[in-house]
């Protein structure tokens, strides 16, 4: 008897593979970094072989450490970063080029063009999403007119697009000798290209960015028995039955399966998602319109998402870049020595702004420097900016929706840093909530499979398994908030209009 469900977790910055029991709890995982690449200004880009190895590597890591063989695993669910676009070649397996992480800025004229007189909300009545270097749409465009060879081969039939989870997914069951060639509603809702209402590939939109709908993955839910891993590779025999976009994976994870529930995933950026059951919202304020997830047959379910960009990549950016800590950890140690921000504002606008401005003019800003202010206060100002922006975007989802949010699930990377927590709760005006397993998103993906194969029965067991570890509740002076809000929104408006002709990056073709 099968008594575990295998999650691969394919993230911006890693790739996981998490073995989960019954009661959904972590049994054992492996875990691996892949390499970001920035070959220039505002380029990031990943290599999907190595992303490929790293997924094998990980999921011997984590079946290893469970003592467990594939006969033990009753199915494996897939999440992924979503926008990310890999496009390979059907007859070789091999990627015509490096894989376009969602970061990534390049196509910010195909974009400008694409709008046109009808600016960036020309496809947003369809896909909910307004135009931006973000979607997956736009990449495959870029692809095919930058790479050599590769809209002769697209339009022959032999290339195939998909973001990670279908590149994932047809190396698993096949590969060249019959891999499937799938993602589900919720990365499809992502590329730019699908009807939200249909949740069917748009001709006439594939057709503006000339991309060929032979190079389309077929659309499944997010939970049903697509197929099994091939004999001879990773996973032989073992039903692939779950696929989510990381946001909506955790989603699930979070058991937020009622209108109005919503969570917030701090990761590389960080995104926060409201349940909006069968309407589709459309939001006058700057969120995204996605789908939430569909399971099996059922209706499908939608959500209203913002979307920060830069987050824990700031925390990651110190340490890297500046080399002001050692570990990500050390963070919350600086942050502690100084009482506040000293008066220093943090605006990572490094691809620009998300939600909800949608300013790729802006760059980022330190602002309110002072010869007071010292390393601690800029290591908390960059703590705050994670806070300061999610705030920015509940405040959009409550004017959206018209409800307002009693209380947040969180989950992701940066949630184990509790002066963060604190400060997002006294930002918000509401208690922030931290679950006990903290792989949501991972769990989302197993929830997906499981439920699928009848490992679980449905929502009911992923909301029986929840539960809470630990609750933050607001305790600033609401003045206090107040004017700390008012300053971060000043520091805001400093970092946008700096990207003109002066400061583009210098234009290049290539990979």
């Amino acid at each position: 008897m099968a008594d575990y469900v295998l999650a691969i977790d394919q993230g911006t910055t890693s790739s996981r593979a998490i073995v989960f029991n019954r009661s959904g709890g972590v049994v054992s995982a492996g875990q691996l970094e892949h390499e970001q690449i920035f070959p220039q200004a505002g380029w990031v880009e990943h290599n999907p072989e190595q992303i490929l190895s790293n997924v094998c590597e990980v999921v011997a890591l984590a079946l290893a450490r469970a003592q467990a063989t594939v006969s033990d695993i009753a199915a494996v669910g897939i999440t992924n970063q979503r926008e990310t676009a890999v496009v390979w070649d059907r007859t070789t397996g091999k990627p015509v080029c490096n894989a376009i992480v969602w970061q990534d800025t390049r196509t910010q004229k195909i974009v400008d063009e694409l709008g046109g007189a009808a600016g960036p909300s020309r496809y947003t009545a369809v896909v909910g999403l307004p135009l931006a270097t973000y979607f997956s749409g736009p990449k495959v465009m870029w692809i095919l007119d930058n790479i050599q060879g590769a809209r002769e081969k697209a339009e022959r039939g032999s290339l195939l697009f998909g973001t990670i989870d279908t590149w994932v997914v047809w190396n698993l069951t096949g590969g060249v000798n019959g891999g499937l060639h799938i993602t589900d509603v919720t990365n499809a809702s992502r590329t730019m290209l699908m009807d939200l209402d249909t949740l069917q590939w748009r001709e006439d939109i594939a057709s503006d960015m000339g991309i060929p709908l032979a190079m389309l993955p077929e659309i499944r839910s997010s939970s049903e028995v697509y197929g099994h891993g091939s004999q001879g590779g990773l996973l032989p025999g073992v039903p692939v039955a779950g696929i989510l976009g990381d946001q909506q994976a955790a989603t699930f994870g979070q058991a937020c399966f009622e209108v109005g529930q919503a969570k917030n995933t701090y990761g590389t950026g960080n995104f926060m998602i409201l349940n909006t059951g069968q309407e589709k919202i459309a939001s006058k304020n700057g969120l995204l319109t996605t789908v939430c997830y569909k399971i099996g047959d059922q209706p499908v379910r939608y959500a209203l998402e913002g979307s920060i960009a830069v987050t824990g990549s700031l925390i990651q950016w110190l340490r890297d870049n500046l080399g002001l800590f050692s570990e990500a950890a050390d963070v919350e140690t600086m942050a502690r020595q100084v009482d506040d921000n000293g008066g220093a504002y943090f605006v990572p606008a490094f691809s620009g702004l998300f939600a909800p401005y949608w300013r790729p003019d802006a760059r980022g800003a330190l602002v309110g420097l002072t010869r007071y202010v010292n390393k601690n206060h800029i290591a908390r100002a960059a703590l705050e900016a994670t806070a300061f922006q999610t705030r920015e975007v509940l405040d959009a989802m409550n004017a959206d929706s018209g409800v307002n949010l009693t209380e947040l699930r969180v989950d992701g990377g940066m949630v184990v840093n509790e002066l963060l927590m604190q400060f997002q709760a006294d930002q918000l005006g509401v208690d922030v909530v931290r679950p006990k397993v903290a792989e949501t998103t991972a769990l989302g993906a197993a929830y997906a499979a499981g439920i699928a194969v009848g490992f679980w029965q449905g929502e009911a067991d992923v909301i029986a398994n929840w539960a809470e570890d630990t609750r933050w509740s607001p305790a600033m002076d609401a003045g206090e908030r107040a004017r700390l809000y008012r300053n971060w929104k000043k520091a805001v408006t400093k970092t946008m209009d700096w990207v003109d002709d002066d400061v583009a990056p210098p234009h290049g073709h290539g990979s």
